[in-house]
């Protein structure tokens, strides 16, 4: 892979990676997406950043757990949903004119939708030590 090539997926993947970490403090900005999106763009630019990244409290707190053992927290789940609901009724209502737009763009929410709510485990948060127990 040429060296141009391999930085812009290091810097989207940094993109990502920040705009996760902003997703933590913000909820309208879904984490675990932009996290997913962060690994595959790591993985495809450099494998020692993926490692690094696979070590960050980040990537161990909101994207391991659904990527070892397909499950999340209730929280992480309707943070997500409610994210991509917004974000894909806005896509809707802009794509008036535009009817098989709006057919495929309700199909990919079902489909999330069915995914999280039936694909992906939902447990409790557990309580870590030196951590406020909500």
């Amino acid at each position: 892979m040429g060296k141009t090539k391999r930085g812009l997926w290091i810097g989207i993947a940094f993109l990502m990676m920040g705009a996760g970490a902003v997703g933590v403090v913000l909820p309208i900005l879904p984490t675990v997406p932009f996290l997913m999106a962060a690994l595959y763009c790591f993985a495809r630019g450099w494998h020692k950043l993926e490692n690094w990244f696979r070590q960050t409290s980040l990537y161990q707190k909101h994207l391991e757990p659904f990527m070892d053992k397909k499950e999340m927290t209730r929280k992480a789940k309707l943070t997500v949903m409610l994210s991509m609901t917004i974000f894909m009724g806005i896509g809707f209502v802009m794509m008036e004119q535009v009817p098989v737009g709006r057919i495929i763009l309700a199909a990919v929410w079902l489909f999330h939708i069915l995914y999280f709510t039936l694909g992906i485990k939902t447990v409790k948060k557990t309580c870590v030590a030196g951590e406020n127990f909500n």
